[in-house]
């Protein structure tokens, strides 16, 4: 486990809480292990998500639990942890069966995602809290400005919709009208319309994201929200 010690610079005491947290569960199956990174994932979650409440808690003072709620949601998401992933290197370390590594299991952002917040949990059982806050804090500092200067961004899909209803007690439609790509690496594009008209697309790795482009292309076009440089 010298390569987790050395992407998050922080001593591995008990090396097995790590091999726990980098093995998926087809893997686990296959070789008939008794352990899988799914209980390790569920204690990283909070572990994640008691970091970045503690960092929102001290770096916004005058922000409402609402406000803050709504950044953390966006920094915790499959998106931005998958991110990380491909930048640190953690998604090569994943003990993956053939079979699941040829369908491109590990390009899928639900698996690093997995993977990464299991590693937090076995950092956490390690008891390397303390030095594990720290690489949070730094790790995910520039995310948290990005998700506070550029909210409309990421919750575009919440804004269209409060402004459709408010119009015309609509809501917008998506509808998937193009994917490319192989099954572990696809590219969606979604368009959205509004009373029955087209009046944007977006595209981006996973349809949730396709309609968020969808939505916050849509929200410059109506005039709803100001383009953000």
């Amino acid at each position: 486990m010298n390569n987790v010690s050395e992407i998050f610079n922080i001593k591995i005491d008990n090396e097995e809480f790590f091999k726990e947290a980098l093995t998926h569960p087809s893997y686990s199956k296959d070789l008939d292990l008794s352990y899988n990174y799914e209980r390790m994932e569920f204690l990283g979650d909070a572990v994640l998500k008691l970091s970045i409440s503690d960092i929102l808690y001290r770096t916004f003072p005058e922000y409402s639990e609402g406000d803050m709620s709504k950044i953390r949601s966006i920094v915790v998401s499959d998106a931005i942890l998958f991110e990380i992933c491909e930048k640190i290197g953690i998604s090569k370390l994943i003990f993956l069966p053939k079979h699941e590594e040829k369908q491109g299991c590990r390009k899928l952002e639900s698996v690093c995602a997995c993977a990464f917040e299991a590693v937090l949990g076995a950092f956490y059982l390690d008891k390397k809290m303390p030095e594990l806050l720290k690489y949070i804090e730094k790790t995910f500092k520039p995310y948290i400005e990005d998700a506070d200067k550029n909210f409309e961004k990421y919750n575009a899909k919440a804004i269209l919709q409060e402004y459709t209803q408010a119009q015309s007690k609509t809501v917008p439609v998506y509808k998937l009208i193009n994917n490319s790509g192989p099954a572990h690496n696809q590219t969606f594009e979604t368009a959205v319309f509004y009373n029955e008209e087209q009046i944007a697309s977006g595209v981006g790795k996973t349809k949730k994201d396709s309609e968020q482009h969808a939505a916050y292309n849509a929200c410059l076009n109506l005039g709803i929200i100001k383009c953000q440089k």
